[in-house]
């Protein structure tokens, strides 16, 4: 007789930058798929500097719900930073992370249970991207320039904000970058540490509030400068 596979505990977590009208309802939704296809889960919440409600909101579900945490950031540090500490903070075998923004389904998240039996990484990709044209552009331009440059496979949307991490992953090499660039290094790296990374496609809907900052210059430019910063330093290291 075949016995039913055990659930994996998960912390989830959402880098959130001035995300007050729809991080509660994010964070409520994680909790309720979580409670159902998890041993043990947690939802974190890591404001990055917000200037509106986000860190009070947040706060707000601590204080009603053990499951629930908040990480805050006193001063805005950057979408990678924001990310780095998600992972740190996080205490269950499993890590998913998705963006405050709401314009992910994590409901989705179920379907990536079969696959994260067999893998150590299980990343997103959007099906039909809910974005700008000139957003578009800019993520082909960037993901075809990363994957030249660090050789890196099997990842046809680097910057989906939709993937889960088994923690041990974090044993073995840690995240440096700060900026736009989180997302790369952390699939370079766990590709030349050899854990086995899989792909799913997942549905991506448009922002319904909040403003997108992805796309202005200066997120760009810091993106760059990391990209060169690093990229000579990780291959004299091999990347670890």
């Amino acid at each position: 007789m075949k016995t039913k596979p055990t659930k994996p505990s998960i912390s989830a977590f959402f880098p959130a930058y001035n995300e007050e009208a729809s991080i509660a309802a994010l964070a409520e939704k994680t909790a309720g798929v979580l409670k159902r296809i998890a041993s043990r889960y947690e939802v974190i919440i890591v404001n990055d500097g917000s200037r509106d409600r986000t860190a009070e909101v947040a706060r707000g579900l601590a204080k009603k719900d053990r499951h629930f945490r908040l990480v805050d950031h006193k001063l805005n540090q950057g979408y990678g930073a924001a990310v780095k500490s998600g992972f740190a903070s996080a205490k269950m075998d499993w890590i998913f992370f998705t963006d405050g923004d709401g314009q992910f389904d994590v409901a989705e998240l179920e379907a990536f249970l079969p696959l994260m039996r067999e893998n150590d990484l299980v990343i997103g990709y959007r099906i039909k991207r809910a974005d700008a044209p000139q957003r578009k552009l800019n993520a082909w331009a960037w993901g075809t320039l990363v994957r030249t440059l660090f050789g890196l496979r099997g990842a046809r949307d680097i910057d989906c904000a939709f993937k889960v991490v088994r923690r041990e992953v974090f044993s073995h090499f840690h995240l440096e970058t700060t900026g736009a660039m989180i997302s790369t290094e952390l699939l370079v790296k766990a590709q030349k540490n050899g854990y086995r990374i899989a792909e799913m496609g997942v549905h991506h809907y448009p922002r319904r509030a909040g403003v997108q900052t992805g796309a202005k210059l200066s997120v760009i430019a810091r993106a760059f400068r990391e990209l060169f910063h690093y990229a000579g330093q990780w291959k004299k290291s091999g990347y670890r």
